[in-house]
């Protein structure tokens, strides 16, 4: 991904969108990663593995590194983006049965399922009725 000067301007680096999808800064990754472990605890402890996924994008841009610089020129610089981390629960043949993220704006636990209804929104106090979704989701 080419960023140029104008399209950080007035960006946050670690909030800038890009290919591959929405941006969260580091204070939200880490509230979303404590939700998601409540729920995985409560999934292990039923006997159900799940594996959380967290996607982060690093990136570097700037001089030639073996071209002479120059004083006004910029020194090199970096950024790290972090995506919203995922709770991804498999089946029996290894396939993502379920999908579990935290919504960035409401908070609530946006649950979703394979060849299932739509997204579904649980609020963010009830781990325990995801849960009981991916329970019922997998008939057990």
């Amino acid at each position: 991904m080419k960023v140029t000067q104008g399209e950080t301007e007035g960006q946050s680096e670690n909030q800038r969108s890009d290919e591959y999808g929405e941006v969260i800064t580091d204070a939200a990754a880490e509230s979303q990663d404590r939700a998601l472990a409540v729920v995985q605890r409560l999934l292990t402890e039923r006997g159900i593995r799940a594996h959380l996924h967290t996607t982060i994008s690093l990136g570097l841009y700037g001089n030639h590194l073996d071209l002479p610089t120059w004083p006004n020129r910029p020194a090199s610089r970096t950024w790290l983006n972090r995506h919203p981390p995922e709770l991804a629960v498999l089946g029996p043949q290894g396939w993502r049965d379920v999908t579990v993220t935290v919504g960035s704006r409401s908070g609530c636990y946006l649950v979703s399922i394979r060849n299932g209804p739509d997204l579904q929104a649980v609020g963010q106090e009830q781990p325990e009725k995801v849960v009981d979704l991916i329970l019922a989701a997998r008939g057990t």
